[in-house]
């Protein structure tokens, strides 16, 4: 085993980091176009505002923050990468956009991007690679140990349905309404180590688990294990990835803040966990919020009942409330809440908006438009 690996790097607790995955565009039809690698060599940027990277095809860029002890920190960085973005891919011919799909690619179109790991990559998971053009959003938290982020990589696992639909935004593949909110995950899930976290005691049953996939040949490192949830040792935190990239910068940071409050939350009352119960709901649950999102029916594996997944996302928000307020977080929760009450996620926001213009050109422009725009869902960077 890579001895990297058995050792969980130290992070300040609760400390945020927020990594996007965002389309570029043709400015002529709005389809995905192969301008990474031209673009990232061109880029005139000094890192100010975190990273901005090549991800697996030449029609996919990445950002990632600065790591930040507030959400407000957050929301600067991406405000701040977001303009860098936009300047460039302008001088580079490129529209920049989020959601978790682009509706009309084809697939067999994208191009590998250059790199060791992006080759073996595609060599290894065939025409999985190409079809990976998908774009979610990843949320670290900054934990103490590796055995605090194991129990939180399981305490975190029944939340998983609610970051599911409040980012959904990925109902279109292929040109066709997949009557999915969240298409993308359906994606990820093709790769064999996609998933839940196994029930697991502590960072030594975690370094255990890995090393019987490493010795069965079937895990290489840690970025193979495709979980929903997963822990991240070379930066000491819990990474949550089952979110899809939103339409606008200030749902991402909105999410970091629900992320935050929540593992804050989580530590600080320590509940009782039913790992095993909630294994085995947790397909059926994930399956429920990508199909339906805030429709959905979440199975409770403790009551064996099932509640609608909007009545447990608002009762978790308040319940957030205490934490959120000693964070800082509350004004992006409330962003949140306000799209659970009007029930409006940025799928359904695409859905209207195919309605409106009758073809998936101007919608993917639209998209383009709102997420450059500098008051989408908020003013200078703070929710409304």
């Amino acid at each position: 085993m890579n001895p990297a690996i058995a050792v969980f790097s130290h992070s300040e607790p609760l400390t945020l980091g927020v990594e996007l995955e965002l389309q570029l565009l043709s400015p002529r039809d709005f389809d995905l176009t192969r301008g990474a690698t031209d673009l990232l060599g061109s880029m005139d940027y000094d890192g100010h505002c975190g990273a901005i990277k090549l991800e697996i095809t030449e029609s996919m860029i990445e950002v990632s923050t600065l790591p930040q002890r507030q959400v407000d920190g957050i929301a600067a960085d991406l405000l701040g990468l977001r303009q860098v973005l936009v300047r460039d891919c302008a001088r580079n011919h490129i529209v920049v956009c989020g959601g978790g799909t682009h509706p009309f690619h084809h697939w067999p179109d994208r191009r590998i991007c250059p790199g060791e790991r992006f080759d073996e990559m595609s060599h290894r998971y065939g025409y999985l690679a190409k079809q990976f053009t998908v774009f979610g959003q990843h949320i670290h938290v900054g934990c103490t140990s590796g055995d605090e982020a194991i129990w939180l990589t399981q305490a975190l696992g029944p939340y998983v349905p609610i970051f599911i639909a409040l980012s959904a935004s990925s109902p279109y593949v292929d040109g066709v309404d997949t009557l999915f909110q969240s298409a993308r995950l359906n994606a990820v899930s093709a790769f064999p180590l996609s998933g839940q976290c196994p029930e697991l005691r502590d960072w030594a049953g975690f370094i255990e688990h890995f090393s019987f996939l490493q010795s069965c040949g079937i895990a290489r490192s840690i970025k193979d294990l495709y979980w929903d949830i997963r822990p991240k040792p070379e930066f000491g935190t819990v990474e949550i990835r089952v979110c899809d990239t939103p339409l606008t910068v200030e749902r991402a940071a909105a999410l970091a803040a629900l992320a935050q409050s929540l593992v804050h939350h989580l530590l600080r009352t320590r509940p009782r966990l039913d790992a095993q119960g909630h294994l085995q709901v947790a397909r059926y649950n994930k399956f429920q919020a990508c199909r339906y999102g805030f429709d959905a029916q979440i199975s409770d594996p403790v009551g064996r009942r099932q509640i609608p997944l909007r009545t447990l996302a608002r009762e978790l928000l308040i319940r957030l409330a205490e934490d959120a307020r000693v964070l800082g977080c509350w004004p992006w929760l409330e962003l949140l809440d306000a799209a659970l009450i009007t029930g409006v996620s940025d799928a359904d926001w695409l859905r209207g908006r195919q309605a409106m213009h009758g073809n998936l050109n101007d919608v993917v422009c639209a998209a383009a438009m709102r997420f450059s725009s500098t008051a989408s869902e908020a003013v200078a960077g703070r929710p409304r």
